[in-house]
């Protein structure tokens, strides 16, 4: 295996397979240089498997479809995040209802969010990597008045389960167990953790990029 610092060298670019702008913040708070490129992918695959795998197999959809779509040298990450209760994923909601069901499913219970992710290396210096981390959260009881306020803000509607613990949503929370940015779609201490284990390490990258601009 290269050392970390061979393989650095030899990366021309990190590419964030997401338009989520939780993930972009997530990476821009690191300090790590990257670029997006949003996969154009289907998500409607067998919903019957087990939760996990389902969003690992998601974000190796997207990982693949980006990957495919380049000529030059770069780590792809991408990630898919859902939330799981009583072993039902659920998804974003595609409607006012929508959200305001999936909120009354979550109220007053916990709840797990699985995010899964995959790396891949176009220069073939690591294997492709497919992980997950999980999360478990806890929301408080909630009125119907308070369900119809958050709904009507807007925020339910891009986010798995229907809330975002990064903004209006962190009203919802009683409890978190695990990784918080796991929450909100990028669990990077896995994600680096993963990464170091094959040679790469984010906090590496950022004094190389640091480095580099200097």
């Amino acid at each position: 295996m290269k050392k970390t610092e061979d393989v650095l060298l030899t990366l021309s670019k990190i590419i964030l397979a997401s338009a989520s702008p939780r993930r972009q913040a997530i990476l821009r708070q690191l300090g790590i240089d990257f670029e997006v490129i949003a996969p154009n992918i289907s998500e409607n695959i067998d919903s019957d498997c087990e939760p996990k795998e389902f969003a690992c197999r998601l974000s190796e959809i997207k990982a693949d479809d980006v990957a495919s779509k380049l000529a030059g040298d770069a780590i792809v990450i991408a990630a898919d995040t859902i939330v799981v209760i009583n072993d039902a994923i659920l998804g974003k909601p595609a409607s006012h209802c929508e959200a305001i069901d999936m909120l009354k499913q979550l109220q007053g219970s916990w709840h797990r969010v699985i995010t899964g992710f995959t790396v891949i290396d176009t220069s073939g210096h690591i294997e492709k990597l497919i992980s997950y981390e999980t999360t478990e959260v806890k929301m408080r009881a909630l009125t119907d008045e308070e369900i119809e306020a958050y709904v009507d803000s807007g925020e339910p509607f891009d986010k798995a389960g229907g809330y975002g613990a990064q903004g209006i949503g962190a009203l919802l929370v009683e409890e978190i167990r695990g990784c918080y940015f796991n929450i909100i779609g990028l669990p990077v201490a896995k994600l680096n953790k993963e990464l170091s284990a094959a040679g790469i390490n984010l906090l590496s990258m950022q004094d190389f990029n640091k480095k580099n601009e200097n």
